[in-house]
Formats: C-alpha cells, sequence, structure tokens
C-alpha cells in the first residue's frame, strides 16, 4: 500500500536549549514512558498525576514549596440529589406511545413529573498538601529545577538544587506516600481551593506520635450530615517535629515521609484507627513503592507502542512537544499517557470525566460518570490494550448499581429488568438527570453500551464472569416487556426512543427507532441468549424478539439514518455519533458481512458535523473511521485533537480546544483510537492494519489482546507487516488486511503463528 502525503501541519517550532533530562527520558532506548517539564506548575490542570484507582494525586512539582491536591473517587458533595429516585411514568407510558405512534412527534416533551433539572452530586478535591521549606533553605536563585513522571512506576520527582520530592499513590496499601528530603520543612493541610463552599465546616487536628506527627482534616458539608476526613502520618528521619496548629513543623530532619489517606462518611471517623492502620505499614519509601510496582508496572507494561520517532523529539519535555503536533513521537508519549492516566484512575469506579483528578469544587458536569459516550469512549482500550483492571472497576459500579437500575425499568418503563442511568455521581444508580431538551430518562440503550466492554473482557480471557450473565439477562427481560408495540408490517417499534444527545430535524427530543436503540436491543437480546444456554426457552424468547426488530433505514443522502422510522430527518451537526453504535463498539456493521450498510455508515460519517468541536466528538468519529477502514478519516480527527492545543502539560486533556475544561475523554481514548488503526478483532476474525493513518509509516505495538484469546505483537513499514500471535486456545479465525482474500488460521493453544505481509 502507498500511503498518500500527510497534510501540511503547523511550522515545527526550534529545538529547545539544551538542558539536564531525568533519567530514561533521553529517547535513545525507545518511547519515553513518563514526561517531564523544567518548572513546578502553575496551574492545578498542569500537575502531574498520580492514582490508584480511589485515591488521586496533583503534584505541581517543587521540593522547596510541595504542594498537592488530593482527590478521592468518593468525594461527592451533597445536593439534594443524593434523595432524589426515577420519575414514576410507567401508568403514563401507554398514552405516551400512542400519541407518538400517532405522528405527534413532540408528544415525549410532556412525560415527565416535571421536576427541575437535578445534576447528580458533584465530584470535588480534598484538599492541598503544603510541605514548604524555611525560607533560609530556599535557593537564592532559581533554576536547575526538574519534575517527571514516570509512567511505569506512576511515581512523581522534582528536583531542585539537591532537594528531591517525590510522590505516589500505591495500589497495594491504598495510600498517597511522599517523601521531601529535609532538613526543614512546614507540613499542613489546607482545605481552601478554588470553589470550595464557604459554609464548608473545617477543623484541623496534629497530634504528637512516636515518629514525628498526625495530621487531621475533617470537613462536613453544607446542610449534611456528611462528612470526609484526611489523614496524614508524618515521619520524619531524624531532627525534631513540633507542632503547629493547624500542621507541623520539622527541623533538623534528613527526610520527611507522609502517608496519606481519605474517608468519607456519615457521622465520626474513628482516627485513632485510621493512624493505628498508617502506622502499620512500613516506613520506608522504597518499601512502600516495591510494593506498589508489583500491581502497577505489571499492567502499565503489558501494551507500548512505538513509532520509530525521533530520539531527539522523545527526549522534549511535554510541552515543547505539544508544539510538535505532526510528531510521532508526540503519538506515542500521549498513547503511553493515556494509558498509565486511565490506569490511575480506575479500581473503585472507571474514570469521571475528570478521570480521578480536579483541583476545583466546580468540576463542569458535576464531574460526573457520564454513560452515554464519556465513560465508554474512556474506556473503550481497556480488552485490547490489557487493562482488566478498568474493566474490573466499570464492572464494580455497574453490579453496585444493578439494584438501582430495576428502579428504573420499574418506575419509568414499568418493566422488569435493568435500564441504566444516563449521569451518575458512582454513589446512585437511579435515573434523576434529565429534563425536555435532555430528555435522558427516556434513553434505554446504556445498559447495554455499559455491558459491552465487559463482554469484550470475557471473550479476550476466554470465560464468562456470571455477574455479566446476570446483568445480561436483567437488560433482556427489560426489552421483553417493553418491546409490545409494532409497526404496520408487524416489527417491533422502540417508542419512545432516544439518540443521545439528539433530536430529529422534524421532531422532538423522543422519538421512535433510533439507530442506537434498535442496535442495542439486539445486541443485548442475542448476548444474553449466548450467556444462558442453560435456559433454552428463555434465551430462545430473547433470540425471537431480537429478529422482530426492524433494520438500520439509509436515508434520501445515501446514509445510515438516526431515526429507523419513517419521516424523522437527520440533525447532522452533532458531536454525538450514536446511530453508528452498530459499528463501533458493536460488530453488526462492517465491511465484511453488511458491505451495504457500512457504505451507508460511512456516508452518514462524512456527513456529520463536529457541532461544538469537543474531543469526545472528534475521537468517536475516529473509532469508527478506523472500523470502516477509513484511515484518513482517522488521521483527520487525530488532527483535529492534536491541533487544537487540547492537552495540557501534564498530558491530561480538555474537552474543548485551547485547554478548556479540564477533561479525559480524549487523554483516555487516544490510545484506543491507535489500536483500532492498528489491529481489530472479534470472536472469530483479526483485522490487520485497517487504517493506519499515512503520517505513520511504520511502527510496533506490543502485548494487544484479542477477542479470540491470543496476544498479538504488529510491527510494520513500507515494505510490509509481520504479526506474530500466541493463541491462549485453540480457534479457528479469519485473517482480514486492507487488500486481498481472507486468510484462514487454525490457531493452536502455546504455538505463536508468525504472518508475514508483503503488502496492505
Amino acid at each position: 500500500m502507498t500511503a498518500p502525503p500527510a497534510p501540511p501541519g503547523p511550522p515545527t517550532p526550534p529545538a529547545p536549549p539544551a538542558c539536564s533530562v531525568p533519567p530514561g527520558f533521553d529517547g535513545a532506548d525507545g518511547p519515553a514512558h513518563g514526561t517531564w517539564e523544567r518548572r513546578p506548575a502553575a496551574r492545578w490542570e498542569d500537575a502531574f498525576l498520580s492514582g490508584n484507582g480511589r485515591h488521586g494525586a496533583l503534584v505541581f512539582g517543587d521540593p522547596h514549596d510541595e504542594r498537592v491536591v488530593v482527590t478521592h473517587h468518593t468525594l461527592v458533595r451533597p445536593n439534594g440529589s443524593e434523595h432524589a429516585g426515577p420519575p414514576e411514568l410507567a401508568d403514563e407510558l401507554p398514552a405516551l406511545q400512542d400519541r407518538l405512534l400517532a405522528g405527534e412527534t413532540t408528544a415525549a416533551e410532556s412525560f415527565t413529573d416535571h421536576r427541575p433539572l437535578q445534576w447528580v452530586q458533584p465530584f470535588h478535591p480534598a484538599f492541598r498538601m503544603s510541605v514548604r521549606r524555611a525560607p533560609a533553605d530556599r535557593p537564592r536563585r532559581d533554576g536547575g529545577h526538574l519534575r517527571s513522571v514516570d509512567f511505569t512506576t506512576g511515581e512523581t520527582v522534582a528536583t531542585r538544587a539537591g532537594a528531591v520530592g517525590r510522590v505516589f499513590v500505591s495500589r497495594a496499601d491504598d495510600v498517597i506516600v511522599h517523601q521531601v528530603t529535609g532538613p526543614d520543612l512546614d507540613i499542613a493541610l489546607d482545605h481552601r481551593l478554588p470553589g470550595a463552599p464557604a459554609r464548608l465546616a473545617v477543623g484541623h487536628g496534629a497530634v504528637r506520635t512516636t515518629t514525628g506527627a498526625l495530621l487531621t482534616l475533617r470537613a462536613r458539608y453544607p446542610d449534611s450530615d456528611r462528612a470526609y476526613t484526611g489523614v496524614t502520618l508524618v515521619v520524619a528521619t531524624g531532627g525534631r517535629t513540633e507542632l503547629t496548629l493547624p500542621g507541623v513543623r520539622v527541623t533538623g530532619a534528613a527526610s520527611v515521609l507522609m502517608l496519606t489517606r481519605v474517608r468519607r462518611h456519615t457521622g465520626e471517623l474513628d482516627v485513632l484507627a485510621e493512624q493505628r492502620a498508617l502506622s502499620r505499614l512500613p516506613h520506608s519509601y522504597d518499601d512502600l513503592l516495591e510494593r506498589h510496582l508489583a500491581l502497577h508496572r505489571t499492567a502499565y507494561r503489558r501494551v507500548t507502542l512505538d513509532l520509530r520517532a525521533d530520539p531527539a523529539e522523545r527526549a522534549l519535555t511535554g510541552s515543547d512537544l505539544l508544539r510538535r503536533p505532526r510528531s510521532p513521537a508526540l503519538l506515542e508519549r500521549l498513547f503511553a499517557a493515556g494509558r498509565y492516566h486511565l490506569l490511575s484512575s480506575s479500581g473503585l469506579n472507571p474514570p469521571r470525566l475528570p478521570g480521578l483528578w480536579t483541583g476545583d469544587w466546580d468540576t463542569a458536569w458535576s464531574g460526573a460518570f457520564t454513560n452515554d459516550a464519556n465513560v465508554n469512549l474512556q474506556t473503550a482500550s481497556a480488552a485490547a490494550a490489557a487493562l482488566p483492571e478498568v474493566t474490573e472497576a466499570l464492572a464494580s459500579l455497574v453490579h453496585r448499581q444493578l439494584d438501582d437500575w430495576r428502579g428504573n425499568a420499574r418506575a419509568v418503563f414499568g418493566a422488569r429488568g435493568a435500564v441504566a442511568p444516563a449521569h451518575t455521581d458512582g454513589e446512585s444508580g437511579l435515573t434523576y438527570h434529565f429534563s425536555r431538551e435532555y430528555p435522558l430518562h427516556l434513553w434505554t440503550a446504556g445498559a447495554d453500551w455499559l455491558l459491552k466492554p465487559l463482554v469484550d473482557h470475557d471473550e479476550t480471557r476466554g470465560a464468562r464472569d456470571p455477574r455479566t450473565a446476570a446483568a445480561l439477562a436483567e437488560v433482556a427481560r427489560f426489552y421483553e416487556d417493553f418491546l409490545t408495540r409494532t409497526d404496520r408490517d408487524g416489527r417491533l417499534v422502540v417508542v419512545p426512543s432516544y439518540s443521545p444527545e439528539n433530536r430529529p430535524a422534524n421532531g422532538g427530543w423522543g422519538a421512535l427507532n433510533a439507530a442506537m436503540d434498535l442496535s442495542a436491543a439486539r445486541h443485548a437480546l442475542l448476548t444474553a441468549a449466548d450467556y444462558h444456554p442453560e435456559a433454552p426457552e428463555e434465551a430462545a424468547r430473547w433470540r425471537a424478539l431480537a429478529d422482530r426488530l426492524p433494520p438500520h433505514r439509509t436515508n434520501a443522502d445515501g446514509a445510515l439514518a438516526e431515526w429507523a422510522w419513517p419521516g424523522l430527518d437527520d440533525s447532522y451537526d452533532h458531536r454525538h455519533l450514536s446511530h453508528l453504535y452498530g459499528v463501533w463498539p458493536l460488530d453488526e456493521i462492517n465491511p465484511y458481512d453488511t458491505p451495504r450498510q457500512a457504505a451507508a455508515a460511512h456516508r452518514a460519517l462524512e456527513l456529520r458535523g463536529a457541532e461544538n468541536d469537543s474531543a469526545h466528538g472528534h475521537l468517536h468519529h475516529a473509532l469508527i473511521a478506523a472500523r470502516l477502514r477509513d484511515g484518513r478519516r482517522v488521521a483527520n480527527a487525530l488532527g483535529a485533537v492534536l491541533d487544537g492545543d487540547f492537552f495540557h502539560d501534564s498530558l491530561m486533556s480538555a474537552h474543548y480546544p485551547r485547554r478548556d475544561v479540564y477533561n479525559a475523554d480524549a487523554a483516555h481514548t487516544l490510545p484506543a483510537v491507535l489500536i483500532e488503526a492498528l489491529v481489530q478483532s472479534t470472536p472469530d476474525r483479526l483485522v490487520l492494519l485497517p487504517a493506519v493513518p499515512p503520517a505513520l509509516p511504520r511502527g510496533g505495538l506490543r502485548g494487544v489482546r484479542t477477542r479470540f484469546g491470543a496476544e498479538l505483537d504488529l510491527t510494520w513499514g513500507p515494505d510490509g507487516a509481520r504479526a506474530v500471535l500466541t493463541p491462549h486456545r485453540t480457534h479457528r479465525v479469519e485473517v482480514r488486511t486492507s487488500t486481498g482474500e481472507p486468510l484462514l488460521l487454525d490457531l493452536v493453544a502455546g504455538e505463536d503463528h508468525v504472518l508475514t505481509l508483503r503488502t496492505w
């Protein structure tokens, strides 16, 4: 294959002046598995990040004036929604269905209990840990400053004038570990972060211990019995520790170790129990790091991407590299950073809109888990990128909330089974966030989308999780009760139906037969049937129901219509691409089995606008383009993000161009886009190099997992490609490339299989 020339990019800036580079960041031995800067972070958005899926840390990086913002997945501010439930509308549903079927296109706009829009409880930071050197110990002149974050360890390191500050968040011990070299330090916990409520009731404590001191900060939310408490055990090596409420002063120490945890609670927290738990941990930074590495490093190292980038560009700081948006070194680093941040924000929960991090109480869109695109895009790489930790985090959220999903089905639709909400704060899974313009309570496809990565994970490992099977059965039973109306041809009708977050050009927000709803219902019913061979009668009913759903519709423009109901016109300029759910993440529409539908889907993608230039819109577009084998369109969507100044110096991303609104969508989704452009798999098919961006003529991708149970190492270049498959089970798969006939390959468990492609 001869790649067309890449579109011209902005001029390449001159190389920065030479300076020292942190160890391992010189680019000589391959892609840098970390990033670095020459100055502390001035903005919290540029702070380097560490996390273990529960606790998070934003590290500003100056050992003379170190600031670490502490977060936790459970920290959400009560706003009244903690008592909210779904609207009780089931009795009104038949009348609404009659009106919509009769052609009253705006009927669903009155299908509400008329409550005002209620946001979920907003995610917020806990406090800032401040560690300051005495003025006499600070350097007279600035300079010699380096700060870095090592993705392989999760460790941030800052050095300046001989002083060193190190921070990581332990996956093994669930604690923030922070060490700073002495000798004289002032240490305090400070709740005064942007947007903190004026009536936040805060109490500080400090007590001496045998090793140093224990600091506490307790904050009770306004008009609530809920609170959170931060506890920091200060362990000084040598010297003297003096209480200086609300903090401590350490003098004459060689170094100081700080161990921090946060707990959200109702009533009082047993601080002494927390102190005893922290005291039982090793009081050695290196020992704690070693325990952590067994979990973190193992996960991070499973997959790597090498685009044969220029070693000189690999050695650049993150901020310098971001000014070279066409550099393969930038894509290497963003791929590595995306996997690192995705792993670090996944544990108790999957990532929120801002991942696991914020330095401001006023988080956009409440920092929620947004299930109608954002969570789904951020976790898209979990199976292929060998991050079962991410899948398990998503599963944890799903299974904790499944009973609430049942409540949604009963209240809104009068049905058995389960319906997922479009937004959740991680506590409640009830549907209460909706309005006339965003009738999210009508959306029924969410459960299938959230369960799809769990199904992919089961396919990858070759075993079915009984929890996933049970959840799929709940979703299928919902469709049994909900899908009762038919059209003139006897086909089932999804009514009401909602395509997030769009509406027909000539209709209301709630409509009929949204393409996403059709694909999700079909997929959920068939997958649930496959998962339940022990219940043949129920499985047969689910398959029969799926067969009665109507096909997708191709509109007058030759595009797959967003609503299959005749007469509903498409609204093309929109950030969401919900109607192409059958292409990605499902395999319902693809160029191999359904070429006509794939062509219609591609036409729909061509006609889709970017609306407000949101990062998730661009990268969702790229994922679908990759499935449709359009490498140039993948490159254009990536280019819109890379050229649009979406990434902070931390390599965490923003929602809009020019780094507007801190948001993890681009950071976490980009690895999935690159993997999908290079490798795609189903339980019976492998697609190699389906949509390689023209600007990436060579490279290597190591450790990818396939859905037929094999690991894959892939290298490609101008002369061809080589793929090494290491299967864990014996299976026959079809191998596809961008040109040529399919190849049937018989894989044998434990035996490597090598594919050499001269052209593709």
